[in-house]
């Protein structure tokens, strides 16, 4: 019976050489332990957010009241990073390139330029106003069909290019930021100040009616991506490769891509705008797989970005007592992730 190798040939340590052959259930045995480690840790976590702190009495209603309050930040916390860590992954497949995140294409711009929009010409009450479902949902429609339009228009017939569309993308995020500065500029101070608290990603803001909807969309297009998880593999072998191999490239990359536009569509809605959060998860997903496989590296970037994610509110809501800054530490942190890794591996 021939023996099972794992896809990825790891480095021999002792120097060049043939490398050892490691048999793909020893392979898919640590991957099951560091797995169930990681999402021990978000359990933990999670498990910490909901009971530590309580003020009222174990068992009492007030007890299972504040418990239940608490549960909205969970079920935010969940949703933002399965968004956040799938989209990334599916993005850097289709790009093939591990620097990029799927920000560069103008999204969390396009959500500065709605919110700003709005105090502009409504003023800072109609922030509080607009608030609900139907805000949620017409800002993620915005968003996605923003995104179809553009690579309706890039991505289709002759002029076909990834590069092309990623270009488009960083000027068109530029021309938003430019356009959401001149109308921050005639704010008056209060205004301003009203804005700048909703142009921050915060978890605590995030109302527990969105929910639902947001878990339903992360549950429809999780399935979609899990699905094609093998198609996934051979497009981020590259575009000759993979139409070489049978799969209809521009379509697929096509389809990945309105994917993901819907993910981090859901994640800006319910918390506002996270450039590396997902960059840091992929980084640390692949660094913990060992191999680009989206049956391996999709599972585990949603518990790594959920245990993360977690484990930050706790520490800062519970130890630091500074909840709603836990976006703006990751975001610093995964900047300077971001800013390291660029330095060492350059820009593929």
């Amino acid at each position: 019976m021939a023996e099972l190798v794992s896809p990825v040939t790891p480095i021999s340590p002792a120097g060049p050489g043939p490398a050892p052959r490691v048999p793909l259930r020893d392979t898919m045995a640590r991957y099951g332990v560091r797995l169930a480690l990681v999402t021990l840790v978000a359990v933990a976590a999670a498990t910490g957010i909901l009971v530590w702190d309580n003020p009222a009495a174990p068992g009492s209603s007030g007890y299972w009241t504040i418990v239940r309050s608490r549960l909205s930040s969970v079920g935010t916390i969940l949703v933002v990073a399965f968004c956040h860590g799938v989209a990334t992954v599916a993005f850097h497949s289709v790009t093939n390139n591990r620097i990029l995140t799927p920000s560069i294409l103008g999204f969390d711009a396009l959500y500065r330029v709605v919110q700003t929009a709005l105090v502009f010409f409504l003023g800072a009450g109609s922030l509080a106003a607009t608030d609900g479902i139907a805000k949620v949902v017409l800002q993620s429609v915005l968003m996605v069909g923003f995104a179809t339009l553009l690579y309706g228009w890039l991505f289709t017939g002759r002029r076909a290019d990834l590069h092309l569309l990623l270009l488009v993308g960083v000027v068109l995020g530029m021309g938003f930021g430019s356009l959401s500065t001149f109308m921050q500029r005639m704010l008056t101070p209060s205004e301003f100040d009203i804005l700048s608290a909703r142009l921050f990603g915060s978890i605590s803001t995030s109302s527990a009616e969105y929910l639902p909807w947001g878990a339903a969309v992360c549950v429809v297009v999780g399935t979609l991506l899990w699905r094609r998880r093998h198609v996934l593999d051979v497009v981020a072998l590259g575009r000759e490769t993979a139409t070489s191999l049978g799969v209809r490239h521009q379509r697929e990359v096509l389809l990945t891509l309105l994917l993901v536009a819907v993910l981090v569509s859901v994640s800006t809605s319910l918390v506002g705008p996270m450039t590396f959060f997902g960059f840091v998860a992929a980084l640390l997903t692949y660094q913990v797989v060992g191999t680009s496989r989206h049956a391996l590296t999709l599972p585990m970037v949603v518990a790594l970005a959920s245990a993360m994610l977690l484990l930050a509110y706790f520490v800062l809501r519970h130890v630091f007592y500074a909840g709603g800054l836990v976006t703006v530490v990751i975001e610093l942190g995964g900047g300077l992730v971001f800013l390291f890794y660029l330095l060492r591996k350059g820009l593929r």
